[in-house]
């Protein structure tokens, strides 16, 4: 409820002052910043109108002090920001969301994808999947330069240029390795 008076003492060093109410209550504390930031200094003798509110300290003071012929001013910005509606935060966090989730599934797509020269056929498969996949082509081809009979499998397989089958049965060195 707004509330009559004249500003009766002022202090302008300190920026504070009292002002004696119409209605013959006490004196109220006034500071300076309840007065609009117009640039206009208090006067002494200066009619206003104000809200008495509990300070810090418990004790009754004048806020939101107007001159005559002023428009009220709006609620204070942390009374505006207290009764924003809820619904604008949770959408904006679901908004968060949803882009968070698609930008997921977007980058795991682009992770999983593989181009048709990436695609092994069925032989390379089984080999890659097998055991001997330790091994690499080095530029041996004969028996007596391998160690083990999956060693010259691997060779044989995947080794171009191999002199390792002489009977073409597909089983490397029968005689030094793979009895």
């Amino acid at each position: 409820m707004r509330i009559h008076g004249t500003l009766t003492k002022w202090n302008d060093d300190r920026g504070f002052g009292f002002i004696t109410p119409a209605k013959g209550t006490a004196d109220l504390f006034v500071h300076i910043s309840a007065f609009p930031r117009d640039g206009v200094r208090p006067q002494l003798q200066e009619l206003i109108s104000f809200e008495v509110e509990a300070g810090p300290d418990g004790k009754q003071r004048a806020v939101r002090v107007m001159r005559p012929g002023q428009r009220a001013a709006g609620r204070p910005i942390a009374a505006r920001q207290r009764q924003r509606p809820q619904g604008r935060r949770l959408g904006g966090v679901l908004t968060l969301l949803a882009v968070a989730g698609f930008g997921a599934y977007a980058y795991s797509q682009y992770t999983n994808r593989v181009t048709p020269a990436e695609v092994p056929d069925s032989d390379t498969a089984v080999q890659l999947a097998s055991p001997s996949s330790r091994y690499s082509c080095d530029g041996r081809t004969m028996c007596s330069q391998m160690t083990s009979c999956a060693e010259a499998t691997y060779f044989i397989r995947n080794c171009p240029d191999t002199q390792m089958d002489g009977d073409d049965d597909g089983v490397p060195c029968e005689s030094q390795w793979c009895n």
